[in-house]
């Protein structure tokens, strides 16, 4: 079983065209989801308040 594990090449050496495609379209549902969140008004109001008082300095 060892010497099958690190033989090199197999049966299983990459994915397939089906792996690839659930693969990037996980990868643009995620983008999806994200360019959401970040571009909603909530989130940048808040974004905006945090730059806002790390530029302000108080002597």
């Amino acid at each position: 079983m060892l010497k099958r594990l690190l033989a090199p090449g197999g049966a299983d050496d990459g994915m397939s065209t089906a792996e690839y495609a659930i693969g990037t379209l996980a990868a643009a549902a995620l983008a999806a989801v994200l360019y959401t969140v970040l571009t909603g008004d909530s989130i940048v109001h808040h974004l905006t308040s945090l730059v806002e008082r790390a530029l302000s300095v108080d002597l």
